[in-house]
């Protein structure tokens, strides 16, 4: 009964309903505590905490807690399934690396820019947190999105590592240049480069080889089963967390997270959309089109939030707060619409 239940989850049928229940219980939690009335915490900063023994608990620091547990269920399913050897092959696609570098940092910041500028302009604070938004291309979620969609995962993790390294280099640049002087320790985007994509990827390579070895391919054949549920059941439970952080402004302020929904749909529908039709009039195949889409239309909102709490004011930090809880969603829609597409625009390509 257990492993049908667990079945039903792997469903991508029913994903959408699991998904809407997820968000109407973080809303529900969220205002119920009034959550929107604690101080939010860095997740990076609730971490170093614990190292530190300075740890307090509260809302904030549990929520904080909370991303990161999520986050890693989503990401450690997801590179046990990466194969060694696969990762070599994927550093040798110099065309879908060239397309991820020319769409995540001559296109996106700029057209993110842009829909600030036309839907945002008599909101300074919002339309700080939405450019904010729009810096640094995504370091961890992508890599889920594109397992979900049955897409190239080893291609995947080296385009985010190859996007880790530009956006250290790159993120104070753009953000002088689109929101002028603005002072914020550079370092953050190192440290969520490893708390996000290293430690899961360390442990997720270290069960797979380590687990093949002793056990054999068929016992990690039979344990997949279960990696996946977990993945699910992460993306799931940080849906809550994520809904659970601004539930009553959802339910008092609407109108608040329309005006910041609206440009970010059409941002992630728009990127995900170009690149992917590139990717296929460049002849590759569906799986290096995925990888490539969400590597380009995913934004680093742990970058995002992290910024706007040490360098802006509340307001700000809450616009890019509210981001997640539009891109987790849409990203979802834009799997779906990658897997309906495949065998219409794909079929034959290998």
């Amino acid at each position: 009964m257990f492993r049908r239940a667990l079945e039903k989850l792997h469903n991508f049928r029913l994903l959408p309903v699991f998904v809407i229940v997820s968000m109407a219980i973080g809303i529900a939690i969220g205002k119920w505590y009034g959550i929107s009335n604690f101080e939010l915490t860095p997740p990076i900063d609730a971490i170093k905490s614990i190292f530190h023994g300075t740890y307090e608990f509260s809302i904030g620091n549990t929520l904080a807690l909370g991303v990161v547990v999520g986050l890693f269920m989503m990401m450690y399913p997801a590179m046990a399934n990466i194969r060694f050897e696969d990762l070599g092959k994927a550093a040798k696609s110099p065309k879908q690396l060239l397309i991820v570098i020319f769409f995540n940092y001559a296109i996106a910041p700029f057209f993110m820019l842009l829909l600030a500028k036309i839907f945002l302009s008599g909101e300074p604070d919002l339309y700080t947190g939405l450019v904010l938004y729009g810096l640094a291309p995504c370091i961890a979620m992508v890599i889920v999105f594109t397992y979900l969609s049955a897409g190239n995962g080893p291609l995947a993790i080296i385009l985010v590592a190859l996007n880790s390294i530009i956006q250290m280099i790159l993120i104070p640049v753009y953000a002088k240049l689109l929101l002028g002087e603005i002072q914020f320790d550079v370092w953050v985007v190192g440290e969520s480069v490893l708390l996000y994509l290293g430690i899961p990827l360390v442990a997720g390579m270290l069960t797979r080889f380590l687990g093949v070895r002793r056990y054999g391919e068929e016992w990690f054949n039979r344990l997949k089963f279960y990696l996946d549920t977990m993945s699910i059941i992460g993306l799931l439970f940080t849906l809550v967390v994520m809904f659970a952080l601004k539930g009553d402004l959802i339910l008092e302020k609407p109108f608040f997270i329309v005006q910041m929904a609206i440009p970010m749909t059409l941002f992630f529908w728009t990127m995900f959309v170009i690149v992917y039709l590139t990717g296929w009039k460049l002849g590759l195949n569906y799986r290096d089109a995925v990888a490539v889409a969400f590597n380009s239309t995913g934004r680093d909102f742990e970058i995002a939030i992290a910024i706007a709490i040490t360098a802006f004011n509340p307001t700000v930090a809450l616009a890019t707060v509210i981001g997640p809880l539009i891109e987790v969603p849409v990203m979802l829609a834009l799997v779906w619409f990658a897997k309906k597409t495949e065998f219409k625009l794909f079929r034959g390509r290998e």
